[in-house]
C-alpha cells in the first residue's frame, strides 16, 4: 500500500510537471518576448546611431565648409551685386519722386480727356449697332417662325389632319 501511495503521487507529480511544462510552453512568452525585444533594441540602436553619426559628420562638414569658403563668397556676392542693386533702386526713387513733384500739363489733360470722349462715343456707336443686329435678328426669326408655322398649318389643311 506504500509502494501504490508513493507510485501514485510519483505519477500525480509528473502529471503536474508535465502539465506545468505544456503550460508553460504555450503560455508562456517571456523568452521568446524578452528575446524579441532585446533584438529591437539592438538593431534600433545600431542603426540609429549610425544614422546620427553619419548626420554628425554631414553638419560638421556643412559647418566646416561654410566656415572657410562661405563668408569669403557671401561677401564676393555681396560686393558684386549691391553696387548695381543701389544705383537701380536710386534711379526708381529719382523717377518716383519726379512723378509725384510734377504738375500735371493741361494739354495733355486736354489730350486725354478728347481721347475719353471719342472712346465713349465709338463705344455708344458699337452698343447701338450690336443692339439694332439683334432686333434684326429677332424680327427675323419670328418672320421665319410664323412662315413654318404656316406651311404646317397648310400641310395639315391638305393633308386632313385635325388636332
Amino acid at each position: 500500500e506504500f509502494e501504490e501511495k508513493r507510485s501514485d503521487r510519483e505519477v500525480e507529480n509528473l502529471f503536474v510537471s508535465l502539465i506545468g511544462e505544456i503550460y508553460s510552453r504555450i503560455f508562456d512568452h517571456r523568452p521568446f518576448t524578452s528575446a524579441e525585444i532585446q533584438y529591437f533594441l539592438r538593431e534600433f540602436e545600431e542603426k540609429r546611431s549610425d544614422r546620427e553619426v553619419e548626420n554628425l559628420f554631414v553638419s560638421l562638414q556643412n559647418t566646416s565648409e561654410a566656415k572657410d569658403t562661405g563668408v569669403l563668397r557671401s561677401r564676393v556676392a555681396c560686393e558684386a551685386h549691391l553696387g548695381p542693386l543701389e544705383k537701380s533702386l536710386e534711379a526708381a526713387l529719382s523717377a518716383c519722386e519726379e512723378i509725384t513733384t510734377r504738375t500735371p500739363d493741361p494739354q495733355l489733360e486736354a489730350t486725354l480727356l478728347a481721347n475719353r470722349e471719342a472712346r465713349k462715343g465709338i463705344w455708344s456707336h458699337f452698343v447701338d449697332d450690336m443692339a439694332h443686329k439683334c432686333s434684326r435678328v429677332d424680327h427675323t426669326f419670328e418672320e421665319k417662325e410664323e412662315e413654318l408655322r404656316d406651311f404646317y398649318t397648310d400641310l395639315e389643311r391638305k393633308l386632313h389632319i385635325h388636332k
